[in-house]
């Protein structure tokens, strides 16, 4: 997992990282070189309107940025959105139970989601989903995309006006 050699092409991208874009083009990245393949989402929460927005993605062709949904009053909800707390789910019948768009996981061939809250001044402000062909998370995988999501949280903020 986070490998020295990882971790310092991360901060060497971040150094030159001149926008919020560039930030999350450079966690993007890493998050890939780091845990595997997957699908990366990065979002903007918009307690408000109860409305993800979604700010980056590895793959725009299925998940573009700037899509967003609405998010009811649900369990995933309170847990990541409310709470602040990460979701972890493993297996279709798990995702299916949350995410509306499982059809579309399914077809990327994705069983598995790491969900991490981006939490800024004490409330959630996005989300950084990592989704994976994987049957269970690693404590080492969870890990490294909490500290990746915590890296991408200040472009989130600046994004969304924190």
């Amino acid at each position: 997992m986070m490998a020295n050699a990882d971790m310092h092409a991360l901060l060497d991208r971040l150094r030159d990282a001149a926008t919020p874009q560039a930030v999350m083009d450079a966690v993007g990245r890493a998050t890939l070189d780091m845990v595997g393949p997957g699908l990366l989402t990065i979002n903007a929460w918009h307690a408000q309107t109860a409305q993800i927005e979604r700010l980056w993605s590895s793959d725009p062709a299925a998940y573009p940025v700037g899509g967003s949904k609405t998010k009811g009053d649900t369990a995933w909800t309170r847990q990541l959105l409310v709470r602040g707390e990460v979701f972890v789910g493993e297996g279709d019948e798990a995702l299916a139970a949350v995410f509306d768009d499982i059809a579309v996981i399914r077809a990327l061939g994705l069983n598995g989601v790491v969900n991490v809250p981006l939490c800024h001044r004490g409330a959630v402000i996005g989300t950084f989903n990592y989704l994976a062909n994987v049957q269970t998370w690693t404590a080492e995988e969870i890990a490294a995309l909490r500290v990746l999501g915590q890296i991408a949280m200040p472009a989130v903020a600046e994004l969304v006006g924190g």
